[in-house]
């Protein structure tokens, strides 16, 4: 912490939030100290940004040194407040590579970040590790989601292409309350539609080029399509965890719930005028603390939990508009081990739980099981 009250920049001065300071003095890692901010950007390079963008609020500068994962976890979760609070990590990512090495490189960073994932993020992929690796925690506890909203190198502008720094900004959000805009709805309803009517008409799966798409379409992203006809069920599949851009696992998705989901033959063109197309988009799932089944059941939120069941090979996931059709919690978990194989009675040391939160909008009421 630096014992500044204010901080000064060409366009006005910025107050320091030194009750927040003070709490988070309070922690035992945490020191008072202006040596290490002599030489540090970090800071100070937002600031201008902050002041054109929200005007004059307090700030709360922290640099953070080598601190664990752990303890930045700690401060963020002192300080995060509410919507009044915006947390800003600032990190350089890769330095002094080649052009495209660089792009290559920061594109797997970002990628990583948008999954919540520390791997591969090390000394050589970002400079600003340790903060991250805190944030990152944060981020998978409050259950958001990561969109990397633009990505350059300072090969992009005059500079030398021979050896680049990287930059990506990336926004966090909580994933209950995100929504894509209504443009890229409409385009994964489309990329779902055109997979499933393409796979029909011509029996196969399309080539397709993908051209100018928003951050929202290519951040990673874990999805599920559900093809109902007449109501009843028709086919869901998709990705239990985020592992490529959100516009190729819709289209991986649809196509496998039209022709490739092992309960059902795959769709004619009889079929084809009445099925109706539901998407849902994922956010990370995050492990539930039980040890039993009763435990488990107490953990649940009905109505807005999507629930991943493992045990050894055995795996089953429910997205949450099931509990429309099963809504007692215990018979909703009894039914997700059936669908895993497993006896509806049966718990063991190897049993793991995890929950998850969706986006979801299509054409129709979605069935009880998907």
């Amino acid at each position: 912490m630096h014992p500044a009250t204010h901080w000064a920049t060409p366009l006005g001065v910025l107050p320091v939030d030194r009750a927040a300071i003070t709490k988070l003095l309070s922690l035992p890692f945490v020191a008072e100290n202006p040596a290490p901010f002599t030489r540090e950007h970090g800071i100070e390079v937002h600031l201008p940004f902050i002041q054109r963008a929200l005007g004059d609020v307090a700030i709360i500068p922290v640099l953070v040194g080598q601190a664990t994962p752990q303890q930045v976890d700690q401060a963020l979760h002192l300080v995060w407040g509410g919507p009044e609070t915006a947390i800003i990590i600032s990190s350089d990512l890769s330095h002094y590579l080649g052009y495209d090495e660089a792009r290559a490189k920061d594109i797997g960073t970002v990628a990583a970040i948008e999954r919540l994932q520390r791997e591969p993020i090390g000394a050589a992929e970002a400079c600003g590790r340790h903060a991250l690796y805190g944030l990152l925690e944060r981020a998978r506890a409050l259950d958001m989601r990561a969109t990397c909203l633009d990505y350059r190198n300072s090969g992009d502008t005059h500079g030398d292409k021979a050896r680049v720094v990287g930059y990506a900004s990336i926004a966090f959000e909580y994933a209950q309350q995100a929504r894509l805009a209504e443009a890229d709805r409409k385009l994964v309803f489309d990329i779902a539609q055109f997979m499933v009517r393409f796979g029909v008409e011509k029996g196969r799966k399309p080539s397709i080029t993908w051209r100018a798409l928003s951050p929202s379409m290519k951040a990673q992203r874990a999805s599920f399509v559900t093809l109902t006809l007449n109501g009843a069920l028709r086919g869901c599949i998709g990705s239990v965890s985020a592992h490529r851009p959100l516009h190729d696992d819709i289209a991986e998705s649809a196509w496998k719930a039209a022709f490739g989901d092992p309960r059902f033959k795959p769709l004619t063109a009889e079929e084809l005028p009445a099925v109706k197309v539901d998407v849902s988009i994922l956010s990370q799932a995050r492990p539930i603390p039980v040890q039993s089944e009763a435990e488990l059941i107490a953990e649940l939120d009905p109505d807005r939990d999507g629930l991943i069941l493992r045990d050894g090979r055995h795996q089953a996931l429910f997205l949450p508009h099931v509990w429309g059709g099963i809504p007692d919690p215990r018979v909703f978990v009894r039914a997700l081990k059936r669908k895993a194989g497993l006896a509806p009675e049966h718990w063991s040391a190897e049993t793991r739980a995890f929950r998850f939160s969706v986006e979801s909008f299509g054409q129709s009421d979605t069935p009880d099981h998907p």
